[in-house]
């Protein structure tokens, strides 16, 4: 900015960068708004657990895990790079084959994963305490359905197109309560019939996907070279794999070494303390494509301190709203059975997302400009993760506290990464 004539000049790079991050803001603020819509629509789905028996609600929890231990972020973020990298350097044909590859693939794996299944029926059922095997099923569908999912919301955040991306989250939600209700309501259905509505959620949702990025994968694909594909995808999937583990591993553990009771009030905590992911994951969707954009395009980008405070305030305004409000939230959302126990563990289960919240940002950043030394250490930091649940599950609360730990240790790791091994580098050359 420049005085001229007594007039005040906004430079052309100013001008850019307003426009920028105003760009930002509206498209982070509407995802911010489709995914707290489509999150209290899935939400509400748990209300249901008022007209089943708390053991079924925890089957319910477990086969939802089991969809949600599908690596969904990876692979979304492994899309959301490759399409944003292919869009900046004009390889769309070649992005078309690697759509095509994956989608086929994917549907392989289903097919082994319902094998397997079909094989080892009797000892799932009996593992996971199922009362209606026809749910075992239901969540295959809902598994590949999930691979698929984050396959077409990956083209869609890297062509940044952020609006059907909404859109095709609140008709995921729409879908999964009105059917499930549906179900639970009028035919008594229990936790198999809450899968079906998930699975019919699932299906509106991948269709809006494939409707939106037929353009890119209908297209004439090329050939591609596979060792640079590789050398990406390897790390990302890796890295956000391991991220994922820290969000889901919990619950399951939970089902393993707990009543059925038990993870029906653990999973009702866990439900609302994840809901706090709504209002901050938008912030790094929307800050992942632009960052690999300007790398491949040799750009700066100073997104990363607007997403971090961002994701600091929403995340601890919203865990400390869930320590005052979230009893009553509880008796207002469940049965009383409820109280007591979901009351106990939610508050230690809110402040152990908002590490989480900040870590996820800092790995969206760090592997959006390829800076992949930071993944072994997150795999070694997941399985060591692991352990500990295995070796410490006395209680509930020692659970989370375990999974609060592990968040901070991430959180500590990725801030190394960030800036401790900048500075480090800075000072092995002489500042």
């Amino acid at each position: 900015m420049s005085m001229t004539a007594g007039k005040i000049q906004t430079s052309p790079e100013s001008l850019n960068a307003g426009s920028h991050h105003a760009a930002f803001f509206r498209q982070s603020g509407w995802l911010m708004i489709a995914n707290v819509a489509g999150g209290l629509l899935m939400w509400a789905v748990h209300l249901l657990n008022k007209k089943i028996p708390p053991a079924e609600y925890g089957v319910f929890g477990v086969l939802l895990a089991v969809a949600m231990f599908v690596p969904n972020i990876p692979l979304q973020m492994v899309f959301a790079q490759q399409t944003a990298r292919a869009l900046a350097t004009n390889r769309e044909r070649e992005l078309a084959g690697m759509i095509r590859l994956a989608w086929l693939g994917t549907l392989g794996l289903g097919l082994l994963l319902a094998l397997g299944a079909w094989i080892w029926q009797a000892e799932i059922i009996a593992a996971w305490k199922l009362t209606n095997p026809a749910g075992l099923w239901i969540t295959l569908l809902v598994v590949l359905l999930s691979f698929w999912l984050p396959l077409f919301w990956g083209v869609l955040q890297g062509q940044q197109n952020f609006f059907w991306l909404g859109w095709s989250n609140i008709f995921n939600g729409v879908g999964r309560l009105g059917v499930a209700s549906f179900i639970v309501l009028l035919l008594g259905g229990y936790a198999a019939g809450m899968m079906v509505g998930v699975c019919l959620g699932l299906v509106v949702a991948v269709g809006i996907g494939i409707w939106q990025t037929r353009s890119l994968w209908l297209s004439h694909a090329q050939p591609f070279d596979w060792r640079s594909l590789l050398s990406q995808i390897g790390p990302l999937m890796l890295g956000f794999g391991a991220v994922q583990f820290f969000f889901t591993a919990d619950t399951m553990f939970v089902k393993a070494y707990f009543s059925g009771d038990d993870a029906g009030f653990y999973v009702s905590a866990g439900t609302l303390s994840r809901g706090l992911m709504w209002l901050v994951i938008p912030l790094a969707t929307v800050m992942f494509p632009k960052i690999v954009h300007s790398v491949a395009r040799s750009e700066k980008s100073n997104l990363l301190g607007v997403v971090l405070i961002g994701t600091a305030v929403l995340a601890a305004g919203g865990a400390l709203g869930l320590t005052i409000l979230g009893p009553w939230v509880i008796r207002l959302a469940y049965s009383k059975d409820y109280v007591s126990i979901a009351a106990a563990v939610l508050p230690w289960y809110a402040w152990a997302m908002v590490p989480l919240s900040l870590a996820y940002a800092l790995v969206n950043n760090l592997l959006a400009r390829s800076q992949f030394r930071i993944v072994p250490v997150l795999v070694l930091l997941a399985v060591a993760y692991g352990v500990a649940l295995i070796q410490f599950h006395n209680s509930l609360i020692t659970v989370l506290k375990t999974l609060g730990v592990f968040n901070l240790l991430l959180l500590g790791v990725c801030v190394w990464f960030t800036w401790g091994v900048k500075g480090k580098a800075k000072m092995e050359n002489g500042g």
